[in-house]
């Protein structure tokens, strides 16, 4: 599960995907995919690992 931060919400849908249209539609396509694109990665740098992986010996 990622972390919603303050300001994530114009990314989002209410049910919490990702917004691939911008709100405006009157904004530039291809900035708000690089906007989107880097908001994605911000979560993916505060994501923990779900799965646990041990080492057998």
């Amino acid at each position: 599960m990622s972390i919603l931060r303050p300001g994530d919400e114009k990314f989002h849908y209410s049910d919490s995907s990702h917004r691939w249209i911008p709100p405006d539609p009157d904004y530039d396509q291809e900035v708000w995919d690089e906007q989107v694109r880097q908001h994605k990665q911000g979560h993916l740098k505060n994501e923990r690992p779900k799965v646990r992986i041990q080492r057998l010996v």
